[in-house]
Parts: structure tokens; C-alpha cells; sequence
């Protein structure tokens, strides 16, 4: 069965946004280690996961960063090694959960509506390469809640809110995670990944 990970970046206090979205907080200056580290989360990967929010303005940018080469920045050339990190951005088929809208705008793009578990169960019994799911908030919240996420690759910026967006708030039991491994990146980036512990 594919496994379904969540790639995203929390603050240490486990926010992913300030109270009003900022992300200013967060640390781009990123060293060759992390992005080799997410280049090659990326490549057993043949899906990705978005909710509605997120997807209009995740597909238009790698969709931009792919076909024209004047926008192409220096680290996706740095961190995709022997393949365009962009270009599998762009290409990679895409599955956007909503319930506003009717059709996809976008390439590479179907719309899931159904039931949250059941059209996750469905995809993750495809045949396939594993699954990669970037955000929103709600919609990762909504994941977290069902049980849904194989792996968490939570890369903690060295920066406390106080008070924020959370991908966790909406749980209604404890989850027991594993450690798998943890990486502490030059640019002051800690990578956590975990595995939850069925029960």
C-alpha cells in the first residue's frame, strides 16, 4: 500500500502560521543538506495532495518555475541534482480536495469530493509511488484527525509564535508518534520525522 507524507514547515511551539497566515517566520536560506533532504523525499513520489486553498497558488507557481526559465531560482536547480525539481512540481499528478469547486483549471489536476477516508483509502491502493501532502492547514488538520498520514517530515524553523495555525488542534485523542530519524540542518532547521504508532 502507498504510504501518504506530509512535508511542512512548524514553528517550535507547532504552528505552521501566525494567527492572520504570516509566514514570515520562516527560514528560506536553506543549506545543500535540506535541500537534498527534500529533493529526495520527493522522488519516490507520484502524488501530491492539496486542499482547495493551498492548490491555487501551489500549482500556478511550480507550473511558472517549470516552463519558463527566467523564473527558475537558483536553489530548485541546486536541490533537483539529476532531475528538474520544477518540473516534477509541475508535472506530477495533483489531487485537489474541495467542495466548491466543479471542475480543475489546472494540468496534471482531478478534484476529489467524496469522502475524506474513503478517497484516501482509494489512492492509497492504487498502484503507484507513495503520496505527498503539502497543506493547507485545515485540510492537513482533517488528515491528522482520520489517521491518515504514514509519515510526518515536520521541519521545525527556529522561531516561537505563541499563537498561530495548528495542524493539530483538531484531534480528539492522543496520538503516539515514533521517531524515525532527526536532522539538524546549518541553516537552523530541524527536521522531525515520525511515524505514528498504531492503538
Amino acid at each position: 500500500m502507498r504510504k501518504l507524507k506530509l512535508q511542512i514547515q512548524v514553528s517550535v511551539d507547532g504552528y505552521i502560521a501566525g494567527p492572520k497566515g504570516e509566514m514570515d517566520w520562516m527560514v528560506w536560506n536553506w543549506d545543500n543538506d535540506i535541500l537534498k533532504y527534500t529533493s529526495d523525499l520527493n522522488k519516490d513520489i507520484d502524488c501530491i495532495l492539496l486542499g482547495r486553498k493551498l492548490a491555487e497558488g501551489f500549482i500556478p507557481h511550480w507550473k511558472m518555475e517549470a516552463t519558463d526559465p527566467t523564473k527558475k531560482r537558483g536553489f530548485v536547480k541546486t536541490m533537483s541534482e539529476s532531475y528538474d525539481f520544477a518540473e516534477k512540481m509541475y508535472k506530477t499528478n495533483k489531487v485537489v480536495f474541495t467542495k466548491s469547486l466543479d471542475k480543475s483549471e489546472w494540468d496534471n489536476t482531478i478534484l476529489a469530493k467524496g469522502n475524506l477516508v474513503e478517497e484516501i483509502n482509494k489512492l492509497k491502493l492504487q498502484i503507484g509511488k507513495d503520496i505527498i501532502v503539502y497543506g493547507g492547514s485545515s485540510f492537513v488538520s482533517s488528515l491528522i484527525k482520520a489517521g491518515q498520514i504514514d509519515e510526518f517530515h515536520l521541519f521545525v524553523n527556529p522561531a516561537a509564535l505563541g499563537e498561530g495555525m495548528s495542524i493539530f488542534n483538531t484531534l480528539e485523542k492522543k496520538q503516539n508518534l515514533a521517531l524515525k530519524k532527526s536532522i539538524a540542518f546549518k541553516c537552523g532547521i530541524v527536521l522531525m520525522c515520525y511515524e505514528p504508532i498504531p492503538g
